[in-house]
């Protein structure tokens, strides 16, 4: 909880200044700035930009708002609930629900509630939040998750003429900022771009050949098929040696894949 009034008193004191000569700039009474400083009243929301300016200070250190500090531990919520997301959905979604209670309305922990959620049983639940993100984040990679999240429970509710519209919504791109942060930066920023567009474009290679095999296999061609869904279990192999970058992931592309192969290996057998 924001403690306004003991900004006011500490910033006040540090000036050496009087709650009536405060009360005075203001144009209010010292019983006023009294109440505020004694946490029973808050100032009218017309007087904070009047009050930061007094105090030279900006309107986010009066709040006592640390972007880099909460930016931290919304990361650290998310973190944490990630390690259950695959093995214990429930509880994945208990800690993201947590921490929305500490940060009401995060884009982020919003956007990792979204992954917990079954889109068939919680359709309309993971619908409305989805249409929420999209209208209200600043966020594009939050705004373009939800649209492609938002899409799939369309596509699996049966609702298959919603599902272009919203992925239109998605802008068309020949290259991602991790590739170009990997290829432009330099030290740990680059390794970590590296590090994450790797896993995210073996995980899209693997689904696109999955993809691709299935429409091949439905119409006819096996050989084809079959090819496909062989790389795919190639690629999953390459990964075999892969280690964790436990500080972004919580296991590797070979790990996170096991259900994948035992699909593809059931489509090579059928």
């Amino acid at each position: 909880m924001i403690k306004l009034g003991e900004k006011i008193k500490s910033f006040r004191k540090q000036k050496n200044i009087s709650q009536e000569v405060f009360a005075n700039y203001l144009g209010v009474s010292f019983q006023a700035v009294s109440k505020w400083e004694n946490g029973n009243t808050m100032p009218d929301v017309t007087m904070i930009p009047a009050i930061a300016s007094f105090f030279e200070v900006s309107i986010d250190e009066l709040f006592d708002f640390n972007l880099y500090e909460m930016e931290k531990q919304v990361e650290a919520i998310c973190h944490e609930a990630y390690k259950y997301r695959f093995t214990d959905a429930t509880k994945s979604e208990k800690i993201l629900r947590e921490g929305l209670q500490r940060f009401p309305g995060n884009d982020i922990i919003l956007n990792n509630l979204l992954y917990t959620l079954d889109y068939q049983e919680r359709a309309d639940e993971v619908i409305a939040l989805c249409k929420t993100l999209i209208e209200s984040t600043k966020d594009d990679s939050v705004k373009y998750d939800a649209c492609r999240i938002l899409a799939t429970c369309y596509k699996g509710n049966g609702q298959n003429d919603l599902v272009k519209p919203t992925l239109e919504l998605i802008p068309e791109i020949y290259f991602t900022k991790l590739e170009l942060m990997a290829s432009l930066l330099d030290g740990d920023d680059s390794y970590k771009a590296a590090q994450k567009q790797k896993n995210i474009s073996a995980e899209n290679l693997i689904d696109m050949l999955i993809i691709a095999g299935n429409h091949l296999k439905a119409s006819g061609e096996i050989e084809k098929a079959a090819s496909q869904f062989k790389i795919a279990l190639k690629v999953i192999d390459a990964f075999a040696e892969d280690f964790i970058e436990t500080k972004w992931f919580w296991s590797t592309i070979y790990e996170y894949t096991k259900e994948q192969r035992k699909e593809i290996e059931k489509l090579l057998n059928e």
